[in-house]
């Protein structure tokens, strides 16, 4: 049976999940996708460098997690789905002589409130890079009133150019919010937090849902909203439904989706 190679790209990179999960998803499929996958984390240093990475190491497909989703889009020979609106990729195949980029972090990202009985009518994005994108977009899709805070001014024009209320972590005053999401890397050192600690402390005090894409560590800012009594939610569900959606690419939908997502559940996070 021949192979073929895929993985996934960050920095950092080397708590990555992904790699236990679609190698458990090769292995199971693998008669009926007529190849054996092997995926294996790679760190990149340079954005720039993403494309030239991909064809030199003879990938089939791979996944681009932070901080490279949008310099992805940009590298793209094709777009398809929801990448187009967000401007952001996390999922490529080389189709042909084409490498296809696709988003499949928007319904992910969503797949773990529709279980929970909290109606999201007003929301809080910490962060403004390619996984916020994704989780506005998300959000907005399912009629939540947005707002994105972040530390510096450039990347929230994107936002404010779609009409959002935008904030700088400066400026930030605490509301009442149905949900507040870290879409930033910070805590993932098991330290740091996303806001400033006090102000912080203020918000998560007015918020039902605390929701940090992180799933590597239990972050501080989901230890704080624990303190809170908040009902929090980490990275794991979106990282299994969105790896999933991406596995269906890169076997070009010859495995159902709810096989490959049940397969994917049976592995530890531990």
């Amino acid at each position: 049976m021949r192979s073929r190679e895929f993985g996934v790209f960050g920095n950092p990179i080397a708590h990555s999940k992904s790699p236990a999960l679609h190698n458990k998803a090769f292995i199971d499929f693998a008669h009926a996708l007529g190849f054996r996958g092997e995926y294996r984390t790679i760190c990149l240093q340079e954005g720039a460098q993403l494309k030239a990475e991909f064809i030199k190491l003879g990938l089939s497909g791979a996944n681009i997690t932070a901080p490279f989703k949008e310099i992805a889009y940009d590298l793209s020979d094709v777009t398809r789905g929801q990448a187009k609106k967000i401007k952001a990729v996390n999922t490529w195949v080389l189709e042909g002589e084409d490498l296809v980029g696709y988003n499949t972090d928007i319904e992910g990202f969503y797949a773990p409130l529709v279980l929970l009985p909290v109606p999201i009518k007003n929301a809080l994005v910490i962060g403004a890079g390619g996984s916020a994108r994704a989780v506005v977009h998300s959000l907005r899709a399912h009629g939540a009133c947005v707002r994105v805070v972040n530390r510096s001014a450039q990347r929230l024009e994107a936002f404010q150019a779609q009409g959002l209320a935008c904030f700088l972590s400066a400026e930030l005053k605490p509301e009442p919010y149905d949900l507040v999401v870290n879409t930033t890397s910070a805590g993932m050192d098991g330290i740091s937090l996303p806001l400033e600690s006090a102000l912080l402390h203020a918000l998560l005090n007015q918020t039902r849902i605390a929701y940090d894409l992180i799933y590597s560590v239990e972050t501080p800012f989901l230890q704080m909203a624990q303190d809170l009594g908040v009902h929090t939610l980490d990275g794991r569900a979106m990282l299994i439904a969105q790896a999933a959606l991406s596995f269906g690419h890169f076997c070009a939908g010859r495995v159902p989706y709810l096989e490959i997502f049940h397969s994917m559940q049976q592995v530890s996070f531990t």
